[in-house]
């Protein structure tokens, strides 16, 4: 089995250097932009096609590589080729394989293959993505051929459906971008208080780490602390009378959420005072 990449970005770059390091057999890249390709295919070893055609008659597997918004394109550029047999996959976290239209026509299997995992450099993330967990989706076909792949890669995975992965993505976006945008909201209120933002990120960063790992390692539960979980609602009334409007909105949403957690881990405790006072907050944020 060969595994050509149509496009030759970060995540192409990772995940052909990824498999070529697992035994797992590429034959090479074809780009728009023929320095990348070829940059891409002395990274990882494999050949530099100058078509798709070529691409896809050295390739039993075509992985397009490309952004979510050229997944269509490239694929209606593709599907002229004789593909009777072969593999077609995107690693839109967002799309299902049903962006492959006519898939069934061209006699070729469809499949989105996604990492949960951000590829923020071409060159060295193929290095970290062994920990990563991968969802698959697309036609029941060559499941077992997947099966045998991620065993040999050694990444756990996930077959999911083509319903789902919509909120598949957005539950990936709360657990990366948008802690991108809490981290933000907690910086800017550090430089309220008095700091630069150099000097936020410094103190905040042990804090934001260690409790990341506490997170991933143990679990929401045994890692939650701070007012909330205490019970401590004398506190949470201080934050919620000096928190700008923005904050302050957010800060109620998410203590709901962690008033949940603080319940299920003390099931002895009685958090509706906690709970009721910040629904009377998000219908007074509502009003």
């Amino acid at each position: 089995m060969r595994i050509g990449f149509a496009g030759a970005g970060k995540v192409g770059f990772t995940l052909g250097r990824y498999f070529t390091e697992r035994s797992v057999c590429v034959s090479g890249y074809y780009s728009l932009y023929a320095d990348s390709a070829l940059e891409a295919s002395q990274f990882t070893h494999t050949s530099c096609f100058n078509s798709l055609q070529e691409l896809a008659d050295a390739s039993d597997v075509i992985f397009l590589t490309v952004p979510d918004g050229q997944i269509e394109t490239v694929w209606n550029s593709l599907k002229g080729s004789d593909l009777k047999g072969k593999v077609i996959c995107h690693c839109s976290g967002a799309l299902s394989s049903a962006v492959f239209s006519e898939i069934d026509r061209t006699g070729a299997y469809g499949y989105s293959i996604h990492p949960l995992f951000a590829v923020s450099d071409r060159l060295h993330s193929w290095r970290e993505i062994s920990n990563a967990y991968f969802t698959i989706e697309g036609s029941s076909a060559k499941m077992d051929m997947w099966r045998d792949i991620f065993a040999r890669l050694g990444n756990p995975y996930r077959i999911i459906t083509a319903d789902n992965k919509t909120l598949y993505h957005a539950a990936a976006v709360f657990a990366s971008n948008l802690v991108v945008g809490l981290y933000e909201q907690a910086m800017n209120l550090m430089v309220s208080c008095g700091f630069g933002r150099e000097d936020a990120g410094k103190a905040l960063a042990p804090l934001f780490l260690h409790n990341c790992e506490a997170v991933a390692a143990k679990g929401t539960d045994a890692a939650l602390t701070g007012p909330v979980e205490r019970n401590d609602l004398g506190t949470v009334e201080k934050h919620l009378k000096v928190l700008p409007e923005e904050e302050r909105e957010v800060y109620i949403r998410l203590s709901q959420t962690l008033t949940a957690i603080s319940q299920r881990k003390y099931p002895d405790r009685d958090y509706e005072v906690m709970s009721r006072r910040l629904s009377e907050e998000k219908g007074m944020e509502k009003s």
